[in-house]
């Protein structure tokens, strides 16, 4: 059994400069988080749309796409929520260290497990930002057109966030986006222009992080 102090970390002849100059952005890590139904995939499916739109290399970690391979046996309990954002969040910095804008969509309803990942980004010197989805739950319930809400309502669900286990909301993200107030494409708008106002789209000016 290999053990930690057996593994030594390899350097590359690659630096990240060297793919930020290549893909003409700044890797980086948008982690949305919110309720189910909040809206979370849906926009983060529309910014990944803008940005490839704009010649810029994105990709999305979808929560449920997640758990149909990587984290297939990850079930609902506080310890596996823990672990599938922690997974996921040294994922995305792969991702983003290899230049890709990288858009995380999980509910991650624990603001530890959120600082968390912000922290993996942060020791690589990787920009990462918390959006919100602080949709509603009466919103999210009648939006949910996968009716877990009611499922969980009923008991058929267990631990399901925002009816059978918590939900803590973040207390300074870098954006907060409501789906009861705003459009899809209002919302992925507006994070589009803070990923300009962070020169992420413009990795040639000075980094503002």
């Amino acid at each position: 059994m290999t053990t930690q102090e057996n593994l030594f970390w390899q350097n590359t002849q690659v630096g990240r400069c060297d793919r930020q100059d290549l893909l003409d952005q700044r890797g980086c890590t948008i982690w949305f988080t919110g309720l189910s139904a909040s809206g979370k995939s849906t926009t983060a499916f529309a910014l990944e749309r803008k940005l490839v739109d704009k010649n810029k290399i994105a990709y999305v970690l979808d929560g449920d796409n997640i758990r149909h391979g990587l984290n297939s046996n990850l079930g609902f309990g506080e310890d596996d929520r823990r672990e599938n954002v922690r997974r996921i969040a040294e994922v995305a910095k792969l991702f983003a260290d290899a230049g890709l804008i990288t858009i995380t969509s999980f509910i991650s309803p624990y603001r530890s497990d959120r600082e968390l990942a912000k922290q993996i980004h942060n020791k690589a010197g990787l920009p990462f930002l918390e959006i919100h989805m602080s949709t509603p739950l009466a919103t999210c319930r009648q939006r949910d057109q996968k009716g877990l809400y009611q499922k969980a309502i009923d008991g058929e669900i267990q631990d399901f966030t925002g009816i059978s286990a918590p939900y803590e909301e973040p207390l300074y993200p870098d954006m907060i986006c409501d789906a009861a107030v705003d459009d899809v494409e209002t919302s992925a708008g507006r994070i589009l222009a803070l990923l300009e106002s962070k020169h992420i789209l413009n990795p040639h000016q000075p980094e503002p992080f």
